[in-house]
């Protein structure tokens, strides 16, 4: 027993390390052919490299029946995780969701839901979809997906998901429970390509004021941007704000189309530059529509890659005020290569440079740990409240395209530093909010209650002066009491402000999916108050 408990935890390690020795001198091996015993009387020629050698020798020689497939997934990450952190492998099986969020749709019946005390409940059905065609209400319980109950089994919410996505054209029978129905419902639902918004909402924030807010860099995103720009102008905006916060990033050369709209011709967007990619410039074509509208663009610290690109570059050019906290730091390219059985490499090819020249890239050759933990010791230093906590490099000290001193090194730091808002904040704020998750369960349930008379609500505006009727955080109160948690007066009193917000906010979210959201939860948003004052 002793044996095989040994053999168990050595093989893995023996197995990585000579994974990794093959990788490293798989460039010094000429590929000859090999024989690879298989039997007692038989050999198998094979052609590769020291790592094909490694596996085949397991797979055709091993005492044991292994499964070769599995190893090979375990042991890519192994070999890659000595590069830098954003050259990932993708297995065949995430394929799909990644290439979803990157294309911008995916197959599906078009419905919002929430599991809500075990019950999956239909929060918004996307209009013009299959679910709406198919005759489902906002507010239905779905009790089973085909065959498979979903109600009341604790059944997780990525396998709900999965049960009501699927190929484009296929069938989805689902039963539901209705408010006024004695018996279930039966809908047949033909799946169809369900847009993902990367967009999130565009609106007017004052009378002259646009607001775009931008989720994602994906395949739809900049027409999605445009027809925006488009409906705030009819709107009256005389200056935009494009809110780029907690943007992670995603398709380059969309955010350059994205950046083009705002630059006179000829100026440098950015540059790429690699060990086997020579420098290729981009510069705008002087064809953009809006390169006279004044701009603001606000970042934090979870803005990434291409929206750190977009801030850059306007703060280089000296076209827009950048607002917020210093942004994350990713300045690498990458390229998505397809491998044969469906899965990706995706491979750092390259470092992208803003207009002044400077890398945005923060540094990484600590490893990943330390690479990915550097948000948190940037709290723990005060750089979430103090721009004076800040310091910068002076050898990586650059000049914008009107003589400002900018920095590199990591991240593109704003020209108006707006500190964390921790205003508010208390334990029953805490209590209520994220680790119960009640704030929200209790709009859910308002929800529930008053969907018939909200109905004809068109807007936030005509939302929030329904909702002026009801005191919602002492009802929200009543409501957590119910499930464990105590009212905190101070506490209350405390967060007040935050817990209305948000209450407002979540409900509009319900009744008008984010074009309710955004313009009440940021209406008291100190970052874009700095970007009016600007």
């Amino acid at each position: 027993m002793y044996n095989n408990k040994f053999r168990a935890i050595l093989f893995p390690v023996l197995l990585a390390a000579a994974v990794v020795l093959g990788m490293l001198i798989n460039a010094a091996m000429s590929r000859q052919k090999i024989q690879i015993p298989m039997g007692k009387n038989s050999m198998a020629p094979m052609q590769g490299s020291k790592l094909d050698l490694i596996l085949n020798m397991i797979n055709y020689s091993y005492v044991d029946t292994v499964d070769i497939h599995k190893i090979e997934e375990n042991a890519i990450p192994q070999i890659l995780s000595d590069l830098d952190p954003h050259t990932v492998y993708i297995p065949a099986k995430d394929m799909q969701r990644v290439n979803e969020e990157m294309v911008g749709n995916f197959g599906g019946v078009g419905v919002q839901f929430y599991k809500y005390l075990d019950t999956v409940t239909v929060v918004k059905v996307v209009p013009g979809g299959p679910a709406e065609k198919a005759g489902l209400q906002d507010g239905d319980r779905i009790v089973r997906v085909n065959d498979s109950l979903v109600a009341g089994c604790n059944m997780e919410t990525d396998a709900i998901m999965k049960l009501m996505r699927g190929e484009v054209g296929t069938e989805v029978t689902l039963t539901l429970a209705r408010r006024g129905e004695t018996k279930p419902l039966i809908k047949r639902v033909v799946r169809g390509n369900i847009p993902i918004k990367s967009v999130a909402v565009a609106y007017m924030v004052d009378d002259t004021t646009g607001l775009v807010k931008v989720n994602t860099f994906g395949m739809n995103t900049y027409n999605e941007f445009m027809q925006s720009l488009e409906k705030l102008s009819a709107q009256g905006m005389k200056r935009v704000i494009v809110d780029l916060r907690d943007n992670e990033g995603g398709i380059l050369p969309v955010a350059i189309q994205m950046i083009n709209e705002f630059l006179p011709e000829g100026r440098l967007i950015l540059y790429t530059q690699g060990k086997a990619a020579p420098r290729m410039d981009y510069n705008s074509n002087g064809r953009g529509q809006y390169k006279e509208l004044p701009l603001e663009v606000l970042i934090n610290d979870f803005s990434a890659s291409a929206s750190e690109i977009f801030a850059g570059a306007i703060q280089d050019n000296d076209r827009g005020t950048i607002i917020g906290r210093r942004s994350f730091g990713k300045g690498l390219v990458q390229e998505q290569r397809v491998l044969p059985d469906g899965s990706a490499l995706r491979l750092t090819v390259a470092r992208y440079y803003i207009p002044s020249g400077r890398s945005i890239q923060k540094p990484y050759d600590q490893g990943k740990e330390k690479y990915y933990s550097d948000i948190y010791e940037r709290i723990m230093h005060g750089e979430f409240l103090q721009k004076d906590s800040i310091h910068f490099d002076e050898n990586l000290k650059f000049k914008t395209i009107g003589g400002r001193t900018v920095y590199g090194g990591g991240g593109v730091m704003p020209d108006v530093f707006v500190p964390n808002d921790t205003s508010g904040y208390s334990d029953y704020l805490v209590e209520v909010s994220r680790k119960k998750q009640l704030l929200y369960e209790y709009t859910f349930e308002f929800m529930d209650k008053h969907r018939q008379e909200m109905k004809d609500i068109k807007d936030y505006k005509q939302l929030l002066e329904y909702l002026e009727r009801f005191d919602l955080v002492d009802e929200m109160a009543d409501y957590a009491v119910r499930y464990g948690v105590k009212r905190d007066v101070k506490g209350i009193r405390t967060s007040h402000v935050i817990l209305e917000t948000t209450i407002k906010a979540f409900i509009g979210r319900h009744v008008l999916d984010d074009d309710g959201f955004f313009p009440i939860y940021y209406m008291d948003d100190k970052t874009i108050k700095r970007a009016l004052e600007v």
